[in-house]
């Protein structure tokens, strides 16, 4: 038996005193309320500090196959962990896409093999492969990803015909990346001629602009809307985009919208410093695209917050405008930033432990994970309101870079545990630890 003792517990509204007690099997055994002076095999006290059920991200790229240069499966699950993620959804943009069963069973086998986190991957949709989706057991796999806007990996669905089709027939969530292709093709042209090849980083908002996002966007929830499927809109970017989503309880709502935490912490302000850093796609926006972000997410009508944890290499974000691909590093920071973010009255701890904790787990069904209840999975983090500086020194992702770096942010996470098994401590990557595979109660 293992306990986590005299913590404040911030689960399901609530910050209280208490102790967890933790099986062999990893499974929370019992919750007692208030403070104790008892001890178990492995006692931890946890006087002064959160303790909080793993944080579950649906939106990561870990780069592998195929582009594990950048990072890769082992190494981006170790900064998960250090960042109290403990489950993450890995996207199908790889070499190969994750477009079959075979590229999909790939992936599995070698998280089962490297990963620190528990692990689930999406199957990306293309023009041609609705067959195969509908023969996904979607209890073993958390959704099907369309990009409706063409990102890295070029697995843009342009078909009329197929984008019916799917929102139709698909037996699952599906998931968008939107931004309208031809808006940015013409937004492109037209910095290109004014600039040439020397387009300013801070072009990038205008060139894949809200008017993109918000078309693409429209599109989508219309075809969900009309075939009653569920969307859930990735990384929305505009103010406008959050009049799509729907409201009231999350189990009844058709449109569903997640927010990344580089487009709540950043803004356009931004670019002049950071450039290339903070390029993703979506773009990071206006300052108050930004603010109704944060609104949404303090009112709940955004869905959840992730991070599209996408690495590249310095030398590869070191390029010029047309040249540097979008996507950054976020999964080890999400929650600090999150917690900061909360620190400067943007909303509360129960907030933030809601957006990525509970609310993730209740969209895509995860089985006993997201909460801290008996009979469920030991997913905790422990955190503790104490300055932690970002640099290169405390980076686990294999590219070594942040666009937080220099930032020091208001909570460090000490320890992660994945299924009852402490696989982060004070800094150190407990790298034998293995996570299991998500399972989803479909």
């Amino acid at each position: 038996m293992k306990l986590i003792r005299n913590a404040t517990i911030v689960n399901e509204g609530q910050s209280k005193i208490g102790s967890v007690y933790i099986n062999d099997n990893g499974i929370i055994e019992r919750i007692v309320w208030g403070t104790t002076n008892d001890t178990a095999e492995e006692t931890i006290d946890a006087d002064g500090m959160l303790l909080i059920p793993g944080v579950i991200d649906d939106q990561v790229h870990f780069r592998e196959p195929g582009l594990t240069h950048k990072a890769d499966i082992e190494s981006e699950s170790h900064a998960a962990v250090a960042g109290g993620v403990t489950s993450y959804m890995e996207m199908p943009n790889t070499k190969p896409t994750t477009t079959t069963v075979e590229a999909l069973d790939w992936k599995y086998s070698r998280a089962a093999e490297v990963s620190t986190a528990n692990y689930s991957f999406w199957i990306g949709a293309t023009n041609d492969n609705i067959d195969t989706i509908k023969s996904i057991d979607y209890s073993k796999v958390c959704g099907i990803k369309l990009f409706m806007g063409s990102s890295t990996g070029n697995m843009l669905v342009d078909n009329e015909e197929t984008l019916n089709r799917l929102f139709a027939e698909a037996p699952c969530l599906i998931a968008t990346h939107c931004e309208d292709e031809a808006t940015i093709k013409a937004n492109m042209a037209a910095y290109k001629e004014k600039y040439g090849e020397d387009v300013p980083m801070k072009c990038h908002a205008e060139i894949r602009s809200a008017e993109a996002c918000y078309k693409s966007s429209a599109k989508a929830a219309e075809l969900a809307r009309k075939n009653n499927a569920h969307l859930h809109i990735l990384h929305l970017s505009s103010a406008q985009e959050i009049d799509l989503l729907d409201d009231g309880p999350l189990s009844e709502r058709h449109v569903t919208g997640e927010v990344c935490a580089h487009h709540l912490w950043f803004s356009d302000e931004d670019y002049d410093k950071l450039g290339s850093r903070i390029k993703w796609n979506p773009s990071i926006k206006s300052k108050s695209d930004r603010d109704a972000l944060r609104a949404a997410v303090k009112s709940g009508r955004i869905a959840v917050v992730a991070t599209d944890h996408a690495p590249h290499t310095k030398e590869e974000k070191a390029q010029s405008y047309f040249n540097c691909p979008s996507g950054g590093p976020f999964v080890q920071f999400s929650l600090p930033t999150m917690l900061t973010l909360a620190n400067q009255g943007n909303w509360n701890i129960e907030t933030v432990v809601d957006q990525m904790c509970h609310r993730p787990a209740e969209l895509f069904k995860v089985s006993k994970r997201g909460y801290i209840r008996p009979g469920y999975y030991a997913d905790l983090v422990l955190v503790k309101k104490e300055p932690m500086l970002i640099n290169v020194d405390i980076i686990q992702s294999k590219c070594k870079w942040s666009p937080l770096e220099g930032t020091t942010l208001d909570y460090t996470v000490k320890q992660t545990f994945v299924n009852g098994q402490s696989v982060y401590s004070d800094g150190k990557v407990n790298t034998s630890i293995r996570g299991m595979r998500l399972e989803f109660d479909r």
